[in-house]
């Protein structure tokens, strides 16, 4: 009775265009006081009892380093050391951008902020050279699911903090995964910038290169300094993300000398807004999960899956199936939230690392970012170009099909992500 009442009132909150946040909480409250006869105290209990952690005050400080980076000039930097290194290539532009997303991947910690950052700078100019714009949008979607896979990841930290494994080893983790995933991209891309005859943008030139980097390199730093800060014992994550925050805010006052006292204010709120909106959502997410949890929705489902399979690839191949829809549908961090309570300790059970399943949840949800209908990356671009969902979906076909394969390729041969783990243990 429990499943199927909060199933289906989320489905109805959700059809109604409420956000994903609403929609997990007033499905839960409506099952803790019809069905279960519980007071509604409760709502507010469990929500803020989830977001009650050290560990994820790194969201908020990830958020503001993220913001200080993005308002203080670093895109753009980062968008010409893509062009020195790649630009010369054919589809330079759209080598580019994939570039570009890995490295501000690597500042902001959000698909979401790593496609808005990088398409807001890159689509028009792509339409100018002569990029068809539905092929520009599409090329941005797809670069920017690296945000959440490569290191500092926001869903990675509450992945960490859900199923008590080191966040600083998931972090290391997901470099491998999330410069496959952007080399692919690459590569997608070449070809079909070969097929139509697009063209690179200017000559090679180390020169070049070494000029971009020298301007870049103080943006690049920062997550050298969180990842080696972390690994070395210095801080912990937590204290990481204030370290980066602190650093952003003086490479865009004092270096790059973009962020002015004019602009604080602006930046703050953006960072203050995302922060609310991200754990707003894992509060729910987590009262969500809770009341699951009660209904013996793990039991339930692990009796299924031993009952389908008792081999840990086919259970893998099943999970990234799940994922894939559910990354359609809800954001990351909530997915996250809801089933790792579910569906980690199956994976336990037939001896899979809990660290790279957490890294592959957090793949599986990033394609989930452009996998239509609702693909979370899809509405960010087609709301930059004004494009519909359709015609940015049709040609962000060939990307989605290479990073199934990538899929494919980490779920079948696990030490592409535990071998760097493993190498600095």
């Amino acid at each position: 009775m429990t499943l199927w009442v909060i199933l289906t009132s989320f489905v109805l909150i959700l059809a109604t265009g409420a956000s994903i946040g609403v929609a997990l909480g007033l499905s839960s409250a409506i099952v803790l006081y019809a069905v279960l006869d519980m007071p509604l105290i409760v709502v507010v209990q469990r929500m803020f009892t989830s977001v009650d952690s050290f560990s994820f005050m790194a969201v908020p400080f990830f958020m503001l380093a993220g913001a200080f980076m993005s308002d203080g000039g670093v895109t753009r930097r980062i968008v010409d050391f893509s062009m020195a290194l790649v630009g010369a290539l054919a589809g330079g532009l759209a080598l580019v951008v994939a570039v570009a997303g890995m490295f501000f991947a690597a500042l902001s910690g959000s698909s979401a902020a790593t496609t808005a950052a990088i398409g807001a700078s890159m689509i028009d100019e792509m339409e100018r050279r002569g990029y068809p714009r539905s092929f520009a949008a599409a090329v941005v979607a797809s670069g920017g699911t690296v945000g959440i896979v490569i290191p500092p990841s926001i869903t990675m930290v509450v992945y960490g903090s859900i199923a008590n494994t080191s966040i600083a080893d998931l972090f290391i983790a997901g470099f491998a995964p999330g410069i496959l995933m952007g080399v692919s991209m690459c590569v997608v891309s070449w070809v079909i910038s070969k097929r139509n005859g697009y063209q690179g943008e200017g000559h090679f030139s180390v020169m070049r290169i070494l000029r971009s980097f020298r301007e870049c390199f103080w943006a690049l730093m920062m997550p050298v300094i969180i990842l080696g800060g972390i690994y070395t014992g210095i801080f912990t994550p937590t204290e990481a993300a204030a370290v980066a925050a602190v650093y952003g805010a003086l490479v865009g006052f004092f270096i790059y000398r973009e962020l002015t006292l004019a602009h604080l204010p602006k930046t703050l709120l953006s960072a203050a807004y995302n922060t609310t909106m991200i754990m707003f959502v894992v509060g729910a997410a987590n009262l969500f999960g809770w009341i699951l949890t009660n209904a013996q929705v793990p039991h339930m489902l692990a009796q299924s899956f031993a009952t389908l399979t008792d081999s840990p690839i086919v259970f893998l191949m099943l999970v990234n199936v799940l994922l894939l829809f559910i990354g359609t549908l809800i954001n990351a961090s909530a997915a996250v939230v809801i089933l790792t309570p579910i569906l980690l300790p199956v994976a336990t059970g037939m001896g899979i690392d809990p660290m790279f399943f957490g890294v592959l949840m957090v793949v599986n949800l990033a394609i989930g970012c452009i996998t239509p209908p609702v693909g979370l990356d899809l509405f960010v671009v087609a709301s930059i170009t004004g494009l519909s969902i359709d015609k940015v979906t049709a040609k962000v076909m060939p990307y989605l099909i290479m990073l199934l394969v990538d899929l494919v390729l980490l779920t079948y041969f696990p030490s592409i992500i535990t071998f760097l783990p493993d190498l600095l243990r």
